[in-house]
């Protein structure tokens, strides 16, 4: 069984039962071959509770998990078998012919970037295809 990868946040936001600041928590988890994602909140002055989940990830938990623990990287070992790699990009994002050559450029440069989750996740599936990757935090 492949190891669980998780990335969480905890932020303050505004309680949708009374109106006050609340404490929330964000995940995203790479849980085998599948990302998942969830938001909750309990308010300490009302009781509302509350648990989203589910779809793709919202931009704003993205946004706030990045800017919390920062962008990682996808990185391809040469020689990269750039037909299987795009296969694997093109199955993995659902991007078409049009799109694939800018992103395949990113992945090979080292230069496509997203949540730690996310990247291993591509890594994952492209080391399934015989493609040497892996997932790394950029560093500044």
């Amino acid at each position: 069984m492949k190891p669980i990868l998780v990335e969480s946040i905890t932020y303050d936001a505004v309680c949708q039962g009374c109106g006050a600041e609340a404490e929330w928590c964000g995940v995203q988890a790479l849980v085998g071959e599948e990302l998942r994602w969830d938001v909750e909140s309990t308010c300490q002055a009302c009781g509302f509770a509350l648990a989203v989940c589910g779809g793709d990830l919202p931009d704003e938990l993205r946004g706030r998990l990045l800017s919390e623990h920062g962008y990682a990287r996808l990185q391809v070992s040469p020689p990269t078998r750039n037909a299987t790699v795009m296969r694997v990009l093109r199955a993995e994002l659902g991007i078409g012919l049009d799109g694939i050559k800018a992103v395949l450029e990113q992945v090979v440069s080292g230069r496509y970037s997203g949540t730690l989750p996310e990247m291993e996740l591509l890594a994952r599936k492209l080391r399934a295809s015989g493609v040497e990757a892996s997932a790394a935090r950029v560093v500044d």
